[in-house]
């Protein structure tokens, strides 16, 4: 009895487990990056800046994830908290375009990161679906009318917590939000870390996973997506 091994559908599940065990997560993320299908140049050319300076885009796995929830729920009107020079950006205006058309608020802090997107969103083509913000983004968002199909959440991580009776008040029921840097670099796990960006991402976990207004799961690709539906 010993030596059995459990056999399912020609499945050694013992052998499964140790493989499971070999995994890591840079191997996970690699592997996903190939089933990404092929981008544009200018998207490519917004990849390779943030690689030059160290920009952190969302990257093409988690802006394909991105587009797809978006397609999927059929979203002609989201707004983008902390918009970066328009990666994102040109995910969410690509399904809105697919959705038959809307549009897309880009929303950034910095004049020279809004004008960098402008540049880039245009020669994509997205220039008469994406309005531009200056700004600070809840405060943007608070003076919106709403409500929005989709909301993108990726601002300063200790503003997360309260952000989110705002996005409440603007999102429509039965709309998406996307909230980056859920694991936040694997800094959420460690106990001696109480610094305000960390306590925020795990405040804003905490509040939305434990609300019954909202069913919610954080996605472990790249720096961890949260995906809320609003119920």
């Amino acid at each position: 009895m010993s030596h059995f091994v459990r056999m399912v559908n020609g499945i050694d599940y013992r052998r499964e487990s140790q493989v499971r065990n070999e995994m890591t997560f840079s191997m996970v993320q690699d592997y996903l990056k190939t089933l990404v299908p092929p981008r544009s140049t200018e998207m490519k050319v917004m990849e390779m800046y943030a690689k030059e300076v160290g920009y952190p885009i969302i990257g093409p796995v988690a802006g394909y994830l991105c587009y797809q929830i978006a397609r999927m729920t059929g979203a002609k009107r989201i707004i983008e908290l902390g918009s970066g020079y328009g990666y994102s950006t040109a995910w969410f205006a690509k399904a809105v375009t697919e959705n038959g058309g809307g549009t897309v608020h880009h929303v950034v802090w910095d004049t020279e990161l809004s004008q960098r997107a402008q540049e880039h969103l245009g020669r994509l083509g997205y220039g008469d679906i994406v309005e531009y913000h200056v700004g600070e983004a809840v405060e943007i968002l608070k003076g919106m009318s709403g409500p929005f199909d989709l909301i993108f959440n990726d601002i300063d991580k200790e503003a997360y917590p309260g952000s989110l009776p705002v996005i409440e008040e603007k999102l429509r029921s039965g709309g998406v939000l996307i909230v980056d840097n859920m694991l936040w670099l694997g800094r959420i796990f460690d106990k001696n870390d109480q610094e305000p960006s960390t306590e925020g991402v795990r405040e804003f976990t905490r509040r939305i996973t434990g609300d019954t207004g909202w069913i919610a799961s954080v996605v472990p690709i790249r720096d961890g997506l949260l995906v809320a539906y609003k119920v």
